[in-house]
Protein backbone atom coordinates (compact mmCIF):
# COMPACT_ATOMS: atom_id res chain seq x y z
CA UNK A 1 0.00 0.00 0.00
CA UNK A 2 0.96 4.16 -0.67
CA UNK A 3 0.59 6.19 1.48
CA UNK A 4 -0.26 8.99 -0.88
CA UNK A 5 -3.25 7.69 -2.11
CA UNK A 6 -4.56 6.16 0.83
CA UNK A 7 -4.39 9.72 2.79
CA UNK A 8 -6.46 11.46 0.09
CA UNK A 9 -9.12 8.40 -0.06
CA UNK A 10 -9.19 8.65 3.53
CA UNK A 11 -9.13 12.54 3.86
CA UNK A 12 -11.81 12.50 0.89
CA UNK A 13 -13.93 10.40 2.35
CA UNK A 14 -14.11 11.94 5.75
CA UNK A 15 -14.97 15.30 3.85
CA UNK A 16 -17.71 13.93 2.25
CA UNK A 17 -19.24 12.73 5.86
CA UNK A 18 -18.13 15.92 7.07
CA UNK A 19 -20.07 17.94 4.25
CA UNK A 20 -23.36 15.40 4.57
CA UNK A 21 -23.47 16.20 8.63
CA UNK A 22 -22.86 19.35 8.08
CA UNK A 23 -25.76 19.38 5.23
CA UNK A 24 -27.73 16.95 7.43
CA UNK A 25 -28.06 19.19 10.66
CA UNK A 26 -29.20 21.84 8.34
CA UNK A 27 -32.18 20.66 6.87
CA UNK A 28 -33.42 18.33 10.01
CA UNK A 29 -34.69 19.41 13.62
CA UNK A 30 -31.92 20.01 16.54
CA UNK A 31 -32.90 16.64 17.85
CA UNK A 32 -31.32 14.77 14.91
CA UNK A 33 -28.16 17.29 14.52
CA UNK A 34 -24.98 15.39 14.65
CA UNK A 35 -23.03 18.68 15.71
CA UNK A 36 -22.68 17.74 19.10
CA UNK A 37 -20.23 14.68 18.03
CA UNK A 38 -18.61 16.58 15.44
CA UNK A 39 -18.03 19.39 18.73
CA UNK A 40 -16.34 16.44 20.43
CA UNK A 41 -14.19 15.12 17.61
CA UNK A 42 -12.86 18.54 15.70
CA UNK A 43 -11.64 20.63 17.84
CA UNK A 44 -13.05 24.42 17.75
CA UNK A 45 -15.84 23.66 15.66
CA UNK A 46 -18.79 25.30 15.94
CA UNK A 47 -21.91 24.55 14.03
CA UNK A 48 -23.40 27.16 11.95
CA UNK A 49 -20.60 29.78 11.70
CA UNK A 50 -18.45 29.91 9.00
CA UNK A 51 -14.98 29.84 10.84
CA UNK A 52 -16.31 26.65 12.83
CA UNK A 53 -16.87 24.97 9.53
CA UNK A 54 -14.16 25.92 7.76
CA UNK A 55 -11.59 24.31 11.55
CA UNK A 56 -14.00 21.41 10.84
CA UNK A 57 -12.98 20.95 7.08
CA UNK A 58 -9.60 21.30 7.91
CA UNK A 59 -9.49 18.85 10.96
CA UNK A 60 -11.23 16.14 8.49
CA UNK A 61 -8.99 15.97 5.85
CA UNK A 62 -5.71 16.20 7.99
CA UNK A 63 -7.74 13.19 10.24
CA UNK A 64 -7.20 11.53 6.93
CA UNK A 65 -3.77 11.32 6.86
CA UNK A 66 -2.99 10.60 10.12
CA UNK A 67 -5.22 7.63 9.68
CA UNK A 68 -3.29 7.09 6.65
CA UNK A 69 0.52 7.92 8.25
CA UNK A 70 -0.21 5.57 10.90
CA UNK A 71 -2.49 2.79 9.19
CA UNK A 72 -0.06 1.66 5.71
CA UNK A 73 2.95 1.02 7.53
CA UNK A 74 1.21 -0.98 9.75
CA UNK A 75 -0.46 -2.90 7.22
CA UNK A 76 2.75 -2.73 5.02
CA UNK A 77 4.71 -4.34 7.72
CA UNK A 78 2.70 -7.32 8.87
CA UNK A 79 1.60 -7.83 5.17
CA UNK A 80 5.21 -8.19 4.49
CA UNK A 81 5.54 -10.72 7.65
CA UNK A 82 2.32 -13.23 6.32
CA UNK A 83 3.98 -13.64 3.26
CA UNK A 84 6.90 -15.31 4.58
Amino acid sequence: MKIIPVGHSLSLFLLVSYFLCVGWGSVTPSSLHMHPAWQDLLPGFEFGTLTGFLIGLVESYLYGWYIALLFVPLFNFFNRNSSA
